[in-house]
């Protein structure tokens, strides 16, 4: 018998695909409505992490709009916001020595962080999965949707979870266990960014139509303890300019104080740069060395690293987020403020609004249909944001970080509420790539193993595991491509665009051969994004592979 044959199968009235701010806010606020109402709701939570905020990391500034929303007594529910912004600089790294901090008056009222919050964006899952369950969410760990379900009509009618127990061969082995259908009258999905189910939505159903591409950066972050006289709880740092300007690259650096004499410091880098030979994570080891951020870090250690893609093009690449049968939302549409540089609260609020969108198809009494979650979305302060925020990347984009800055810095300082225009940025991130005839190889300096590490020691903190004997969850459309295009071209980008060495190009009988390190992934979907055939196509590993990080 086959395996889909044996499949198990669940029914639910809404499934919701990842347990991240969007999706938990989304169940949280079902199940509210459900009370308020007095229906009875069934609604299903799956997460692809071991456990709930295992695979999540951000920053994280948070800006508590959408949760005094969602719980507006969370502060004696003891949500995990415990470290208030107290000092906030925003600074341009001329070189790697100095830099210029930008005066208050000058810096946008989008980039101001008083009043927001110092936070572990994956411990604040992990409380708001607590609240979900409290609720009566049904919450999944471990259970990564594969594929959608379709009814006879081709509406989305839920979701198969991952097989178990299949070897690299794609055979069963003894402890085989087939995924489970999960069957729902609706669908949330809220994978965060690039879900691979989001892809194939947006293209089943076009919700992209009329939209200029998608567009993305990477995240790199770490976690460091410092000596308690270096900590200054609430002490906030924003950089642009070196080292991503030595090669004309987009982006972005932070550092910020947290509790517990922990210090989070982080680069981000547009994933629209042209440089072959740019590595981000060597960009962001370098970083570290600016005495703006080693001062903080000097005497400290790491705790844990990780890495992560964000959806960034904002409200003109935003996709149409109903379809029928469920909602595309957070990350996984594209909701990120960039001209806040935040993405929870935004994410929140899509969640929330998916949830009063599909409860009311529930109280029509309707079944798989299109919730109207659009007119609830542009009547709502998240359209405003975005609506307000468009621009912001698009000017940087096209004009750079320094020109294409301070134009979005004055349209979001005086101009933001009645500029009219927007502003275009059409062409793919990954079409951006240059061949390597075009530039020179960027010698990065070796890690000192104080202040910059490699990247296979940087994998180690990051709690990355996968079952070694399964499927490669990294598909290729062509094999061919890295070896007998990319080399050549771009001398295989992938080995440095890849934050965790999960690509290398190694010799097989005398001849160059494409290696791919599954077990090394941890899950950013760089390189389903930046792969300039987009040959490289990310699907989830088995059920709770990947990092597992404790508080990022």
């Amino acid at each position: 018998m086959s395996s889909e044959q044996q499949r198990e199968s669940m029914s639910f009235d809404v499934v919701i695909v990842g347990a991240g701010p969007a999706g938990l806010s989304a169940a949280c606020r079902l199940k509210q409505l459900a009370n308020e109402n007095d229906v009875s709701l069934s609604v299903c939570v799956i997460e692809k992490g071991a456990e709930v905020g295992s695979h999540i990391l951000s920053g994280a500034l948070f800006e508590h709009k959408a949760l005094d929303e969602l719980f507006p007594d969370w502060e004696r529910m003891e949500a995990p916001l415990h470290t208030a912004v107290s000092d906030d600089k925003f600074c341009y790294l001329t070189n790697e020595f100095n830099y210029i901090a930008v005066a208050e008056p000058l810096v946008p009222e989008t980039l101001q962080n008083i009043g927001n919050f110092v936070i572990s964006l994956g411990n604040f899952c992990r409380w708001l999965g607590q609240q979900a369950e409290a609720l009566g969410v049904e919450i999944f760990p471990g259970f990564p949707a594969n594929k959608i379900l379709y009814n006879s009509q081709g509406m989305v009618a839920g979701v198969i979870t991952k097989d178990m127990g299949r070897d690299k061969q794609g055979e069963q082995k003894i402890a085989f266990e087939p995924g489970i259908e999960l069957h729902a009258k609706y669908t949330i999905f809220a994978e965060g960014s690039r879900g691979h189910l989001g892809k194939q939505l947006i293209e089943q159903f076009h919700l992209d139509h009329g939209k200029q591409p998608q567009h993305y950066a990477l995240g790199l972050k770490e976690l460091w303890e410092i000596p308690p006289e270096h900590h200054k709880p609430g002490h906030v740092i924003h950089g642009v300019g070196w080292p991503l300007s030595q090669t004309g690259t987009n982006g972005g650096s932070f550092l910020y104080h947290l509790e517990n004499n922990q210090v989070a410091v982080g680069l981000i880098v547009d994933l629209n740069y042209h440089n072959p030979y740019l590595s981000p994570f060597d960009e962001f080891q370098q970083l570290k060395h600016h005495p703006l951020f080693s001062q903080h870090l000097a005497g400290g250690h790491r705790i844990a690293y990780g890495a992560r893609a964000i959806t960034k093009g904002g409200l003109s690449s935003l996709p149409r987020q109903q379809f029928p049968g469920g909602v595309l939302v957070g990350c996984d549409a594209g909701t990120l403020n960039m001209a806040k540089i935040k993405g929870s609260h935004t994410g929140m609020k899509s969640g929330m609004i998916a949830a009063e969108a599909v409860f009311h198809e529930f109280k029509q009494g309707l079944h798989q249909t299109t919730p109207g979650y659009d007119k609830i979305f542009n009547d709502s302060w998240l359209f405003e944001e975005l609506h307000e925020s468009r621009n912001f990347g698009a000017e940087i984009h096209r004009f750079g970080t320094l020109i294409g800055g301070t134009l979005a810095s004055i349209e979001q300082k005086w101009f933001r509420k009645s500029f009219k225009w927007s502003l275009k940025d059409d062409k793919p991130d990954h079409e951006c790539l240059e061949p390597i005839s075009d530039h020179q190889p960027i010698e990065y300096p070796k890690p000192d193993g104080q202040l910059s590490f490699d990247k296979l020691s940087s994998v180690f903190l990051s709690g990355t595991q996968h079952e070694e004997n399964q499927p490669c969850h990294l598909h290729l459309t062509d094999c061919a491509i890295p070896i007998n295009l990319h080399l050549e071209r771009f001398d295989e980008p992938s080995q440095r665009y890849c934050p965790a060495g999960v690509y290398e190009i190694i010799e097989k009988e005398g001849k160059p051969a494409f290696q791919i390190n599954a077990a090394n992934c941890v899950h950013c979907k760089t390189c389903d994004i930046k792969d300039p055939s987009q040959n490289i196509t990310w699907v989830p590993p088995e059920g709770g592979g990947g990092p597992n990080y404790p508080n990022m």
